[in-house]
């Protein structure tokens, strides 16, 4: 399997392995294959769903922004999981995906088993905040299709959220960002002009809707994302929180087997425990 056309947006999808669905989603910038290892040890245990988000990888765009957005994504992916016949499923979702999985998680509840969330957020409460970064969001769409791609990613990996990362090896730095320049530069403007903090329905009101058991996992050096964390956590019913000390924004790719026993542990619990 590779491609689904959804409501005329076509969707790079990839499944592997048997057992429960796992769906994952990456973040910004990434594509489905930035799982990388993970998506094959967790393989062995599960039946993994494997999407590039729209304006990412091989999956489309549409000119109407609100189709690139985290709202229809989320409708589009429970499209998805029922075409597969993977309803419910366990949903693992990295920063831009998490949003969409806690998105998914409000809107289609039936469609999730368990939900594991890494350095989320539910979006940005005040109408101010939301149109500032929204400014924000649309001057760096503006400047990567004016620079092109290799000079918004190389610019991308120096912001202070991503400073823990330099402690990657250089060959997995390296394979993050080949696959970071693989990515389509109208492609991953669409992406922050429709599904940015600023552009989607904030969700701190709905939290309280979630029905599935949920983990939410965050790094403690990235202190706004792990206040955005906390604050997610606080607002799903019975969610866990879980902070990894001396980590970033991306605890899976700076501890990725620490993040793996903490996703697989949750994961594979026994609902009657």
């Amino acid at each position: 399997m590779s491609g689904l056309v959804i409501d005329g947006l076509r969707w790079e999808v990839r499944a592997r392995g048997t057992g429960d669905p796992l769906l994952l989603l990456h973040g910004f910038t990434g594509r489905g294959t930035a799982w990388g290892t993970h998506t094959a040890i967790f393989a062995q245990s599960f039946r993994t769903i494997v999407v590039d988000l729209p304006g990412h990888g091989r999956t489309g765009i549409r000119a109407d922004l609100t189709r690139n957005g985290v709202e229809r994504t989320a409708d589009d992916l429970a499209s998805i999981l029922a075409r597969l016949n993977a309803v419910p499923a366990n949903v693992l979702g990295y920063s831009l995906g998490a949003r969409v999985a806690l998105r998914l998680a409000v809107a289609h509840p039936d469609v999730i088993a368990r939900l594991v969330l890494e350095s989320p957020s539910a979006g940005l409460a005040s109408a101010g905040e939301r149109s500032s970064r929204r400014r924000a969001d649309a001057a760096l769409a503006e400047a990567l299709e004016r620079d092109g791609i290799e000079t918004f990613v190389n610019e991308w990996e120096r912001q202070p959220i991503f400073a823990s990362r330099a402690a990657l090896s250089p060959r997995q730095a390296a394979r993050i960002h080949r696959l970071r320049l693989r990515n389509d530069a109208a492609g991953l403007a669409a992406s922050l002009r429709a599904a940015g903090q600023g552009a989607m329905e904030p969700l701190h009101g709905r939290l309280s809707a979630v029905r599935a058991p949920t983990l939410v996992i965050a790094g403690a050096l990235d202190l706004v994302g792990r206040a955005r964390a906390e604050a997610v956590a606080a607002g799903v019913p019975g969610a866990r929180l879980a902070i990894l000390d001396g980590v970033g924004h991306t605890p899976h790719e700076e501890r990725p087997l620490r993040f793996r026993r903490l996703a697989l542990g949750f994961l594979q619990e026994d609902p009657a425990a």
